[in-house]
């Protein structure tokens, strides 16, 4: 009898040392629109931690929404797994998403969830320029230190950056530009810049591979794929513009009619949770996480030492379809 109890004791203290969110012998059917790599190593994580199996399907923020879009009379997936949070803004407004809190909602800023629970972000990170320090010699050009800096003629067919299109990355920098600048002053500055773009990627990350290769001069994108090019030795700096930047948040939701909703929920409650936040710096994603005290990765500066551009996500969310039309009929036009 004595032994019968303390294997239930053992049994109960085991139990406590499991997440609440293990839910072994589950899966889940993700959209990510994080880039693949770190995609797999963060769900991987997950599934190592919880025991749900995770299947994921990689898309850019665009095509991401338009397949949920015309799937929500069936949806295919259970979560859409990363794009900047006011395309999950767009997503909950159009009735795609469902509510969902659980016991790590009120860890998160306010700057980083929906009030009702529709979207919380998991992750952030700062837009910057990357220069490849030898091409710039190569070309006799300095290295730029503001957005003004950009619009140097030397760096004729030299920049490459996302399309707002296709790429949330790049609408965070429409937007950032048009709170800086103001929105005809932004759209002036933008048409102005374009004989100076090699070209408009669709991918939000394909400029860091672009120029971490010599292919351009400068990148524009978000900071991790340039930390990482940095640590593995490529000629690379990177620069945050001294008039500021706005930051990433890229944010998960649980869509609207979810098959695996107990393992959509888990996932979200691990993504918020110190175990799932530790994981970016211990697989060297270079992302910044959202709970304070997480560790970082290496060569990254503090989040607090960087000037930034307060941007009203709501607003971002709202004005998204009009800034990218209106980017096509001037800027790309321009181009």
């Amino acid at each position: 009898m004595k032994a019968i109890r303390k294997a239930m004791l053992v049994l109960a203290f085991v139990m406590l040392l499991v997440p609440a969110f293990a839910k072994a012998g589950q899966s889940i059917v993700v959209y990510s629109s994080v880039d693949e790599v770190n995609a797999k190593k963060i769900l991987d994580a997950f599934t190592a931690q919880t025991g749900i199996a995770v299947q994921f399907v990689h898309l850019s923020s665009g095509p991401a929404y338009a397949r949920i879009k015309a799937e929500s009379a069936n949806p295919q997936a259970d979560v859409w797994f990363g794009a900047p949070s006011e395309n999950h803004i767009v997503a909950k407004n159009d009735k795609l998403t469902q509510p969902y809190k659980g016991p790590n909602f009120d860890k998160l800023g306010k700057e980083f969830k929906d009030p009702e629970g529709y979207w919380r972000s998991f992750y952030m990170n700062p837009m910057a320029f990357a220069v490849n320090k030898e091409v710039i010699a190569r070309i006799g050009a300095p290295k730029p230190t503001s957005w003004a800096d950009l619009l140097n003629p030397a760096y004729k067919g030299q920049i490459q950056m996302p399309s707002p299109q296709s790429s949330g990355t790049a609408y965070n920098i429409v937007a950032s530009l048009v709170v800086l600048m103001g929105e005809d002053k932004a759209f002036d500055y933008m048409k102005k810049l374009a004989p100076n773009i090699q070209t408009y990627t669709s991918s939000g990350t394909a400029p860091s591979q672009a120029v971490q290769v010599g292919q351009c001069a400068i990148a524009i994108q978000f900071t991790p794929a340039f930390f990482e090019a940095i640590d593995k030795g490529f000629p690379i700096e990177v620069i945050f513009p001294k008039e500021g930047v706005w930051f990433e948040a890229p944010a998960i939701s649980i869509l609207k009619g979810a098959r695996n909703l107990e393992a959509a929920q888990a996932l979200v409650d691990w993504l918020s949770s110190v175990e799932g936040q530790k994981v970016y710096t211990e697989l060297k994603t270079y992302f910044y996480p959202v709970i304070p005290g997480v560790p970082l990765g290496k060569g990254m500066p503090a989040f607090e030492s960087l000037k930034t551009i307060d941007v009203d996500v709501l607003w971002a969310g709202e004005q998204k379809k009009r800034l990218v039309e209106r980017w096509v009929n001037e800027v790309l036009s321009a181009k």
